[in-house]
């Protein structure tokens, strides 16, 4: 069994809008853009990263925000919500502040003893805040939400799936132990994780498979601390048959990919070099920074891509 993994290192999702998703995840929930580069594969569309003050393992939630891309359509086969932790007593504050924002979609409900303010995001993303009590995590506070309702990082993510067996299975070796189960939902945790460290897999055996776009999440990303305990899971994963990448050099984390039962798209991320390899903590998000690779082409780009600050 992997022993490595500590929880979720970062989600990352596809939007339609770049100016609208930045405002959104900075002046609405308040988050900080820990790193404005762009995306490996697409140079011309940004990767936008927001999360805590040092864009801490467990708090990440990043975007390729892809100009008029097709909205995506929800089912099976992906995750359907991400969930922030928030503190106690925090949801009242939290219906009033995505209310004043145009939020759709403000549900709230309880879920294995733990109240949730469910919303959708710019492109109709599932998103939920959960109340949790004693999340010692520190909030950014600097994006105009107190410190007494501010995220203090993911708290899960659930699963979309026609059928469960092999996922949980797959979960099992990553390290997750079944905790609770109800309502078609099994509750997976990392004992002694990083507080980022529940996954929900939700069984739909009827509902068709999702299409992926604006809206979707395009993989989840668990955190292992370094290089060596990445190298360490690759290895287990593929002797147990999975297809796993060669490790890949994001900048600001090491990744390796690997495709579910499910259908979901794992990432195994470290939790090295960190988001301020190339900025200071103090400025961190506020300079174009770009992979090497695409270091030639900045001129075009400082001129293409648009101003996130509308």
């Amino acid at each position: 069994m992997i022993t490595q993994i500590k929880g979720l290192h970062h989600v990352t999702s596809i939007a339609d809008d770049a100016v609208a998703n930045n405002a959104f995840f900075t002046r609405v929930l308040g988050l900080r853009r820990v790193k404005k580069t762009v995306n490996f594969d697409a140079p011309d569309v940004y990767h936008l990263y927001y999360g805590d003050e040092t864009g801490s393992a467990g708090t990440v939630m990043t975007y390729f925000p892809f100009p008029d891309a097709r909205q995506g359509r929800p089912g099976t086969g992906e995750v359907g919500t991400t969930l922030f932790s928030v503190p106690k007593g925090s949801l009242g504050f939290w219906q009033e502040r995505l209310s004043g924002a145009g939020a759709a979609g403000l549900l709230e409900d309880s879920a294995f003893g733990q109240k949730r303010l469910h919303f959708f995001g710019p492109d109709n993303d599932a998103f939920a805040l959960v109340e949790v009590d004693g999340d010692i995590r520190a909030p950014w506070t600097a994006g105009g939400v107190p410190e007494d309702a501010a995220i203090r990082g993911f708290h899960s993510t659930s699963l979309r799936l026609r059928d469960d067996g092999a996922t949980a299975e797959l979960l099992g070796f990553m390290g997750y132990e079944l905790a609770e189960a109800g309502d078609g939902v099994k509750r997976f945790v990392v004992p002694g994780g990083n507080g980022a460290h529940v996954i929900d897999v939700e069984t739909m055996p009827s509902i068709a498979p999702a299409v992926s776009g604006a809206g979707s999440v395009h993989h989840i990303a668990f955190a292992v601390e370094d290089r060596a305990a990445q190298l360490e899971v690759r290895k287990a994963l593929m002797d147990t048959g999975y297809q796993v990448t060669p490790v890949i050099d994001r900048d600001y984390f090491y990744a390796i990919y690997f495709r579910t039962p499910g259908g979901v798209l794992f990432e195994i991320a470290t939790n090295e070099p960190g988001f301020n390899r190339d900025e200071d903590t103090a400025h961190l998000g506020e300079a174009l920074k770009l992979p090497s690779q695409h270091a030639h082409l900045r001129p075009y780009l400082e001129k293409h891509l648009v101003s996130l600050e509308g």
